[in-house]
């Protein structure tokens, strides 16, 4: 191993974390001084943001003649954000999750899933199927915005009081401090862009390089290494919004980010090439319904109490590493790969799906309980 990429990596790691805190710190402030919630700015702004070093690999894969690393970067990079990234981030602290997000930005991700599936059955996705799926994301982001700034101005209306001083809180004490200026706030955000992108360009560049020394698919890496790399952003974003209580802005940033992974950062693409975008058949076979199944997995889990708990995000990191572990022997053919598939399939997942219909069951029956009258 070349110890160059092993300080690229080292590099990419500290540029994500500081290029995370930055892009937190704009966003929240953006969403306070417009009036919009951070859970919008996570759908639209972060979700966009962070989904940058994405849209760089899967264009520079494209114009490079390698479309399976394009295809298995966006395709990845929604198993990482859903599996591991809201896994990790439940680990940290549980989420919150909106009643907007499970009525209207969930559907819509589970939707697009299906919808990238279906158009890639043919082995293609072509320049209308990339436009149809652009669109959508460029409606989904109008909608949003404009309802968000319509929600935001009722309360604000009726809350506020006639001399339009600021208002104390329960305790007492002085609301928050104003936020930042717009122009303070948007470069916070540029500038956690900015590092975010290039921890995540030296990231993957060093994590190729070492990847593909060992002889593995473009498609391969681009579901693994590549995946997990373009997808740090969103990882360091989400737990840092976590750990600073905009818990509504870490799952927003992950559901928005696969709809725009979907429609922009594979839609695009396809419509800059001139033939659209290959797709192997191995992808629409395994990686795409993997991808639809952790998107489906997730609308249970947040109608049961609309949060995810730390055990739930347990379970989807153990997911996720049975994965990646699958995907691995299967590109290396090694001989482990016929028990692990068998013990897979005939115990490993059953019992999960015996554990998510129990506990989704009793979740189920408690918030009945509460809200039967005593």
């Amino acid at each position: 191993m070349d110890p160059l990429d092993a300080g690229r990596i080292v590099a990419g790691l500290v540029l994500l974390v500081l290029g995370g805190e930055f892009l937190v710190r704009g966003a929240s402030a953006l969403a306070r001084r417009v009036g919009i919630s951070s859970l919008v700015v996570g759908l639209t702004v972060v979700s966009a943001a962070t989904s940058a070093p994405e849209l760089a690999v899967t264009v520079g894969a494209v114009l490079r003649d390698e479309p399976g690393l394009a295809v298995g970067n966006v395709v990845g990079s929604n198993i990482v954000n859903v599996l591991l990234i809201l896994g990790l981030s439940a680990l940290v602290l549980p989420l919150a999750v909106k009643q907007r997000l499970v009525r209207f930005d969930l559907p819509l991700m589970v939707a697009m899933s299906v919808g990238l599936l279906v158009v890639s059955l043919d082995g293609r996705i072509t320049a209308v199927d990339g436009l149809i799926l652009f669109c959508a994301v460029v409606a989904h982001t109008v909608l949003t915005v404009v309802l968000s700034r319509r929600n935001a101005r009722s309360p604000a209306r009726a809350a506020s009081p006639a001399g339009g001083s600021s208002v104390p809180d329960a305790a007492g004490e002085a609301a928050e401090p104003p936020p930042a200026s717009i122009g303070r706030s948007l470069l916070l955000v540029v500038l956690g862009v900015a590092l975010l992108v290039a921890g995540a360009t030296l990231l993957v560049e060093g994590a190729v390089n070492i990847a593909t020394t060992l002889g593995v698919s473009s498609l391969v890496v681009g579901l693994t290494v590549v995946a997990v790399g373009t997808s740090l952003p969103e990882l360091a974003t989400s737990i840092i919004a976590v750990r600073r209580g905009q818990r509504d802005l870490a799952v927003g940033n992950v559901v928005g980010s696969n709809i725009f992974n979907i429609g922009v950062v594979l839609g695009l693409p396809a419509l800059i090439a001139p033939d659209g975008v290959p797709v192997s058949g191995a992808a629409a076979a395994l990686d795409m319904p993997v991808m639809l199944a952790a998107a489906v997995a997730l609308l249970p889990i947040a109608f049961t109490g609309f949060a995810v708990a730390r055990w739930e995000g347990a379970l989807f990191v153990a997911l996720y590493l049975a994965y990646t572990g699958y995907v691995v022997l299967a590109a290396t053919a090694h001989d482990a790969l016929e028990g692990f598939t068998a013990v897979m399939a005939w115990f490993v997942l059953p019992l999960i799906a015996v554990t998510l219909v129990s506990f989704t069951a009793y979740e189920i029956g408690l918030r009945q309980g509460r809200r039967t009258p005593g």
